[in-house]
């Protein structure tokens, strides 16, 4: 074996595992750099100290804003310097049909809570009661400024976790790697969240509905290959969840103040998920599995030509930008092979 077959794979580009860890190690020195810029920015700008902003909605936001910047600059520097490749291979470009995505996937978040929320009632595990009619101005802006603060979070945490990581990975063909360190990864960062020791949740449940949820959102990814797709879902999700069904966010109990719906969780906890919320049920368990199996086998979503090229495969050093080898469909996408491209036809030709 050559020494450089460690370091290089038979495209000439760095291997998918090394790229993984200069990524890693850019993030982390970059989101350190901006953390601390904006927390004392945000503190200057508020009159109040550090800590408050930390622990408040302020802190939600600029955490938000550190995990996009690093992960749209980071992930944009290691696809032009280590792969050749243009910033809209990311899938959060302005792309024929971002918005469309966007939308399924709002939809597909919104229904997905929904059915998680209806099989724990009808199981007896929560009761809804209209907020009252004098609050309503408050529950306008609650839902109105709760949709712009989850549409942001939820873009940081799609640009990190199902942007140049997992897609890295999908194009050294290594795509259920990918999906698994990325989901892992996922659920490893809400284990700090509030109310996960609280009374009767159990945090092992919470830990694997979260993992679920990020293969969850990679598989929505992989159908479109466009990150507004799993933004859609993900920001709809807790949206809904927090803002129209008053229910904790894996926690998180402070940003909607004065939700649509009050919820009375009678439990138990392992079926509706306790003080934590119902990330932490059975039922959202039940929901996220038959969701992960519809979105996988759906005729109804096709990707994007182009970013399923630039995602499925390792381009060659020296290949030219019109070298790019066509979109191969996925297996399970249930749609017929992509036509075949001028390229092909003119090499055929010759």
């Amino acid at each position: 074996m050559q020494p450089a077959y460690i370091f290089f794979n038979d495209a000439g580009r760095l291997r998918s595992g090394w790229r993984l860890a200069i990524f890693t190690l850019l993030f982390w020195i970059a989101t350190t750099i901006l953390i601390g810029v904006t927390v004392l920015a945000l503190a200057f700008t508020l009159g109040q100290n550090i800590q408050d902003v930390l622990s408040g909605k302020w802190g939600f936001v600029a955490q938000a804003f550190v995990l996009l910047s690093a992960s749209v600059m980071i992930g944009g520097a290691c696809l032009k310097l280590l792969e050749s490749l243009p910033l809209k291979t990311l899938g959060l470009g302005f792309h024929r049909g971002w918005f469309r995505d966007w939308l399924t996937g709002s939809l597909v978040g919104a229904v997905t809570l929904l059915f998680a929320t209806v099989l724990a009632s009808l199981a007896g595990g929560f009761r809804f009661a209209m907020t009252e009619r004098q609050m309503f101005s408050s529950v306008g802006k609650t839902l109105f400024f709760s949709c712009l603060l989850f549409i942001f979070a939820a873009a940081a945490e799609e640009a990190l976790f199902r942007g140049y990581p997992l897609q890295t990975l999908m194009r050294a063909k290594l795509v259920w790697t990918g999906i698994i360190l990325t989901s892992m990864a996922f659920a490893l960062v809400h284990q700090g969240n509030p109310n996960l020791d609280a009374p009767g949740v159990l945090p092992g449940l919470a830990f694997a509905n979260t993992a679920l949820a990020g293969v969850w959102l990679a598989v929505i990814y992989m159908r479109t290959r466009s990150l507004w797709l799993p933004l859609g879902a993900h920001w709809a999700w807790n949206w809904m969840m927090a803002a129209v069904l008053g229910l904790p966010v894996s926690g998180i109990t402070d940003l909607t103040p004065t939700p649509l719906l009050r919820a009375t969780d009678l439990g138990p906890a392992w079926l509706t998920g306790g003080a934590y919320g119902i990330e932490a049920g059975a039922a959202c368990t039940v929901a996220l599995t038959l969701s992960t199996l519809f979105i996988w086998r759906t005729t109804l979503l096709k990707a994007d030509e182009e970013l399923l090229a630039l995602t499925s495969h390792e381009i060659p050093k020296q290949a030219k930008p019109e070298t790019i080898p066509p979109p191969v469909y996925p297996v399970y996408s249930n749609q017929p092979p992509a036509p075949e491209t001028k390229l092909a036809a003119d090499e055929e030709a010759r």
